[in-house]
This record gives C-alpha cells, sequence and structure tokens, in this order.
C-alpha cells in the first residue's frame, strides 16, 4: 500500500494524458475531418523530430524542448497568410499525441523509452494551453492578429506563461511521488513545496526558451505561414544542444569528484566509504533544512572532497576521524583540502564549504559567526556522526552519537543542524 501511494501522483498524470488522447482522437475521427491537413502533419513531424532528440538535463528531468516548442505554437497558431486555423483543442492534442509517439518508436526500439509521466506531462501541458487559447479564438475574443498584433501577443505570451505554471507544477508532482520511497530510505524530509520551488528554477531558463519559440512560430506563422517553423525551430535545436553539454558536463564533475573522493580511502587515510555516508547524510540534512537544489550540488561536492586535506598529514589519523584530531590539524586539513579544490577554477563555492568545516558555529563570548557556510556546518556536524558511528547503524549507536554532538552545541556544532540530523536519523532508523 505504501508504494501504491508513493506512486500516485505520477499514475494520476499517466491516467489523464491516456484519457485526454483517446478522447481527444475520438473527437477527432467522430467528426470525419481534419482540419488543415498540411499545417497538422508538417506540425507533427516537427514534434516527432523534438521526441527523437530530447535531452536528460541535471536532476534526471527528461524534456523536449523542441518538441514541446513546436506543440505550444500548435496550440497557440491563429492562421497562416492564406487560412486562418479553424481547429479546436481536440485536434491539438491528437497531433501533438500521434507527433510524440512517432518520435518515440526509435528510443523504444533502442531500449531508451523516456518515464512515462514525462512524456504524459507534455501532453497535459499542451492540452491546458490550447483548452485556454483555442475557444477565445472561436468566439473572437482574440482578434485578427493583423488588426490588434501586440493584443494577440500578449494574449499568446499570457497562455504561454500559464503552459509553464502547469509544466512546473506537474514535473513537482511526479518528482514528488518518485522521490518518496528514495528519501525515506535516506532518512531525508517530503516537503512538497521545496520540491516546487526547485523544479520552478530548474525550469525557468529552458521553459523561458521554449515558450518564447512558441510564441514566436505561432505569430511568424501569419506572414510566413509553415516557413515560421525551421526558421524559429532551429535556434532552440541549438540552445538545447548547449544544454546537453552543460548538463553532459555536470555528470562528468560529479563522477570527477567521487572518484578523488575515494583518494583518501585507497591510501588508509580514512575509512573505506566514509566520504560516500557522509555526502548522502550531508544531502539529506540539506533538503530537511530546505536549500535549494543549487546549493544542495555544491554541499555533495563539499561533502564527497572535504577530508582531501588528510593527504597533508605526515602520519595518518586513527580511524581517519578527524574530530580527535587537535585544532590545528582540523583547520590544516580543511585549508589544504579548500586549496585541492580551488585548484578545479571552477568550484570557489565548495571551496569555502571545505575550508570553513573546522570552525565551530560560535565561540566563546561571541555570537554566531553568520559567516560560516550552512554547508560548512552540516559536513562538520555530519562528519563528526560518522566519525562516531561508521558503517554501524545499529540505533543504540546512533543515538550515543548523537548525544555526544549535543554536548558540542553551545560553541562547536549548530543546534539546527544537530536537530536536523537527528529528524534524518530517526526517519532513517524508522525506514
Amino acid at each position: 500500500m505504501r508504494a501504491a501511494s508513493d506512486r500516485s501522483g505520477v499514475g494520476v498524470v499517466g491516467f489523464a494524458a491516456l484519457l485526454l488522447v483517446v478522447s481527444s482522437i475520438a473527437v477527432v475521427a467522430g467528426s470525419g475531418e481534419l482540419r488543415q491537413p498540411v499545417t497538422a502533419l508538417v506540425f507533427a513531424a516537427f514534434v516527432a523530430v523534438g521526441e527523437l532528440v530530447r535531452i536528460t538535463l541535471p536532476g534526471d528531468r527528461d524534456e523536449a524542448p523542441l518538441a514541446t516548442g513546436v506543440a505550444l505554437a500548435y496550440a497557440l497558431l491563429v492562421g497562416g497568410p492564406t487560412e486562418a486555423a479553424t481547429y479546436g483543442v481536440a485536434q491539438v492534442v491528437s497531433v501533438v499525441a500521434v507527433g510524440t509517439l512517432i518520435g518515440l518508436v526509435p528510443h523504444a526500439i533502442a531500449g531508451r523509452a523516456p518515464r512515462a509521466d514525462d512524456v504524459a506531462r507534455r501532453l497535459l501541458v499542451i492540452a491546458a494551453a490550447a483548452a485556454v487559447f483555442r475557444p477565445l479564438l472561436e468566439r473572437g475574443v482574440v482578434p485578427d492578429i493583423d488588426e490588434a498584433p501586440l493584443f494577440v501577443a500578449a494574449v499568446m505570451v499570457a497562455v504561454a506563461a500559464f503552459a509553464g505554471l502547469c509544466d512546473i507544477a506537474l514535473a513537482a508532482i511526479a518528482r514528488a511521488s518518485r522521490q518518496a520511497p528514495r528519501r525515506r530510505a535516506r532518512g531525508a524530509g517530503f516537503p512538497f513545496w521545496r520540491i516546487l520551488r526547485d523544479e520552478g528554477r530548474a525550469r525557468l531558463g529552458l521553459g523561458s526558451a521554449i515558450g518564447a519559440t512558441g510564441v514566436l512560430i505561432a505569430l511568424a506563422a501569419g506572414v510566413m505561414s509553415l516557413w515560421a517553423l525551421p526558421v524559429f525551430a532551429v535556434p532552440l535545436l541549438l540552445a538545447q544542444f548547449a544544454f546537453r553539454r552543460w548538463s553532459a558536463s555536470r555528470v562528468t564533475y560529479l563522477q570527477t569528484i567521487q572518484a578523488l573522493s575515494r583518494v583518501t580511502e585507497v591510501g588508509g587515510y580514512t575509512e573505506t566509504g566514509h566520504a560516500r555516508r557522509v555526502a548522502d547524510l550531508a544531502v539529506a540534512l540539506g533538503r530537511d533544512l530546505g536549500l535549494p537544489e543549487r546549493h544542495l550540488l555544491d554541499l555533495q561536492y563539499a561533502a564527497l572532497m572535504h577530508d582531501l586535506g588528510q593527504l597533508s598529514l605526515h602520519e595518518p589519523i586513527p580511524g581517519g576521524a578527524t574530530t580527535v584530531a587537535n585544532r590545528a590539524d582540523q583547520i590544516r586539513i580543511a585549508e589544504m583540502g579548500a586549496d585541492v579544490v580551488r585548484q578545479t577554477g571552477v568550484l570557489d563555492r565548495v571551496a569555502t564549504i571545505v575550508e570553513r568545516q573546522a570552525e565551530p558555529y560560535r565561540r566563546p563570548h561571541v555570537d554566531v559567526d553568520p559567516t560560516v557556510p550552512i554547508g560548512s556546518r552540516i559536513i562538520r556536524a555530519v562528519n563528526a556522526y560518522d566519525d562516531l558511528v561508521g558503517d554501524n547503524r545499529e540505533q543504540g549507536r546512533a543515538l550515543e552519537a548523537l548525544e555526544r554532538l549535543r554536548l558540542g552545541m553551545a560553541y562547536e556544532y549548530d543546534p539546527v543542524v544537530v536537530e536536523s540530523l537527528s529528524r534524518v536519523v530517526a526517519r532513517s532508523t524508522l525506514t
């Protein structure tokens, strides 16, 4: 029952899209007429190409920018130089669905089919845009583009913005449903508003490009007819390739950092799996504390590399536990590790987190130091916890370690972070 409830959001999105597609095709077939068939075929072909060259962005986000932009343009199309676009919502959904399915066939044959909820989300977003715009066009609320071009453009932009908000909401619902089991297994919280915020930030740039492309194609078709499709779709395709390269570079960074984090393990300076455990638990705390996704990535990088400075020691610390080292060695480890990170030239924020991890969150007779990053405070507490617990996840040992950290909340460990760690460990133990 728990697994079924976790996937309920995905199931609802998928079922709604399937019901919408089936009913739309039935409406079009029942009418016995496909209006402006040449236009429909050309748009379906471009949607298929867009699905064929879809991309996967950081955070395992499957996107088809070209397909979505062209589909949005078809939903907003007023007409070409010679005829008005008189089709309704059902035809928009049917054409986009057919183009999408054709574009997915090669991926399915190659075993790379996207998640059904991602495809369903894109169809529902286009259907929402069409459901708002097509009735306004049919009822004459949206005039001919030659009569009031600025007004028509404003309506299209508003509808595109509405579609973007729908996309963010549906993506957050699907992501929340997919992540629920993993978050409970890691002991992380499950606040939907944080996922909604992260999805909004992650999709803002590309979503703006998709919406702008859809509006431009729809507007330009009134003058350029179907030639507007290749003219305005190509820039979006180039932007899509740029996003793909950026995404690949992020994956390469993470793989390189994960390999680098194992140097201390291979050299016998830390226990096997210490960096990975600290990174997983630190990210869980970051989510529990509501850190945005871009900060979580910095936190993950810093946690993986927080012990690199141990390589500067003449003799390894017993068990690699930096919490038993003297203050001078702790500071040296942090600073040397930060120097290594800064050599990359692109991870300055991560280097700062690593560098400040040895500092207490406050000093005697001094208020809390606001310059110590929250990431540094998290790593300091989580590193101490893992030094005490290691790979042993017995409840008694975990409670004893948490009690040790609470004794240091006056100066060493941020009480907010320690309480978050307690919640995360408690959820993980219950799971």
